[in-house]
């Protein structure tokens, strides 16, 4: 690695960004450590060894969190020299998910608080904190690229993440101008953030829910704005402001959903907002088909096993089961729901559904609003052919990444709303069309 020099001594630290919700873990360093006490920081601690088992030793001494998280990414090293401390310090940054807010302070920290990450760059924040926390966050944070690549995670998910980088790159700019480094420009700040959100727009066309939070979000910011043009402000005070709203709509559809589960339950592929319902209801049994290529749906059976029997399937398996096993629902979640009701998700829900309705078993969407497509055609993306096929041989392959199930097919949605049947959408579709007139 460069940027070492001859009077600093060089060393190698880890610090891990642990993200809930919208907000990242930030804790005040206390007396009893070494360097920048009373500044906030991540969890970090000097990498001894092997940086990738370091971080996670920290996450535990330090938090208590180390069974509630898992990696996002880790990112590109960030390098400084602080004089002061005649030190250069090599930095590598992480970023996991942690599905709790409850934790352990050891003696290295005095206090912890959950925030968006933008406080971090805020010049006018508080919390003083140590050298390039911004740089390290941006390491890891996501972007349009790990957004369009992901294919691990669900709408909802991605769809929370397209509105983080939003709010980081506002916050970005409100920041610059606080601190004078720049001269303000609302049209600038516009243009460049719309760019932005068009380019979010683009990473996954399938998506409906990223589309219309996203059109939210900048239509809100307009709205704010009033005559004027929206500048960054308007678009971050949206920006927190639309991932607030988003994830409590999937929490209220996910409770929806789980109000009416009771039973065994059948379900396919890894959706935040299915696993959500699955925790809260009272099930007997949940069938789990893997979801080849990429079997997300073993993280779902894992992660059920503690609450309840848990049956995980081949995906062939599926029909049988449902003729042969006493299912009392099957729960899938959804990337986009049409105005017709008609339900595009991970490739297998169709069959799925179809078989269902041959066995007389009924089929729940669980979907927030905000994944009712505004457009008549779909744009079904597939998956890369090695996942099917990697041999030598003249073979074409098929690796559909989506399908469409009938909305005949489906019994009812469970939304933020209640449970609504597949033929009272068109409404809601009307609304939400309605925010696209930002660039349109």
């Amino acid at each position: 690695m460069t940027g070492t020099t001859d009077d600093c001594d060089r060393t190698h630290v880890v610090t891990a960004f642990l993200r809930h919700g919208g907000d990242v873990l930030l804790l005040c360093r206390s007396d009893a450590v070494g360097t920048y006490a009373g500044r906030w920081g991540g969890v970090s601690g000097f990498a001894e060894g092997d940086p990738d088992a370091q971080v996670r030793t920290e996450i535990r001494e330090e938090t208590g969190l180390e069974d509630a998280v898992s990696l996002v990414r880790s990112g590109r090293p960030v390098e400084f020299a602080d004089a002061e401390l005649e030190r250069e310090w090599v930095v590598h940054p992480y970023l996991f998910d942690c599905d709790r807010r409850d934790l352990e302070l050891s003696e290295e920290h005095d206090t912890a608080e959950w925030v968006p990450p933008t406080e971090i760059a805020d010049p006018d924040s508080d919390r003083e904190t140590v050298p390039e926390l911004w740089t390290a966050y941006e390491r890891v944070a996501p972007t349009v690229r790990s957004i369009a690549a992901d294919g691990e995670h669900g709408a909802a998910s991605l769809s929370i993440r397209a509105l983080e980088v939003l709010r980081d790159r506002a916050g970005l700019l409100v920041a610059e101008r606080d601190a004078g480094d720049s001269a303000s420009d609302p049209d600038e700040e516009w243009d460049e953030l719309a760019e932005l959100a068009r380019r979010l727009l683009e990473a996954r066309p399938a998506m409906a829910v990223l589309r219309n939070r996203v059109n939210r979000t900048m239509a809100d910011a307009e709205a704010t704005a009033g005559d004027g043009t929206a500048d960054a402000p308007a678009v971050l005070e949206a920006a927190l402001a639309g991932i607030d709203r988003a994830l409590e709509a999937d929490t209220e559809a996910a409770a929806t959903a789980a109000d009416s589960l009771e039973g065994s339950v059948m379900t396919l592929s890894r959706s935040g907002t299915v696993l959500e319902a699955l925790r809260v209801g009272e099930l007997s049994r949940v069938f789990v088909a893997e979801s080849r290529p990429a079997r997300e749906g073993v993280g779902v059976a894992e992660a059920l096993a503690e609450d309840c029997a848990v049956t995980l399937h081949t995906d062939a398996a599926a029909a049988h089961l449902l003729a042969t096993e006493d299912v009392d629902r099957v729960l899938v979640g959804a990337d986009t729901i049409r105005a017709d009701g008609a339900v595009v998700n991970k490739t297998g829900t169709r069959a799925l559904a179809v078989a269902a309705a041959r066995e007389a078993v009924p089929v729940t969407v669980v979907a927030a609003t905000d994944k009712l497509s505004t457009r008549e055609e779909l744009n079904l993306e597939s998956g890369d052919r090695s996942a099917v096929y990697d041999g030598d041989a003249g073979i074409d392959v098929a690796n559909p990444t989506f399908d469409v199930t009938p909305a005949d097919c489906v019994s009812e949605v469970a939304t933020e709303y209640g449970l609504l049947e597949p033929e009272t959408l068109e409404d809601i579709v009307e609304e939400l069309r309605e925010l696209e007139a930002w660039w349109s």
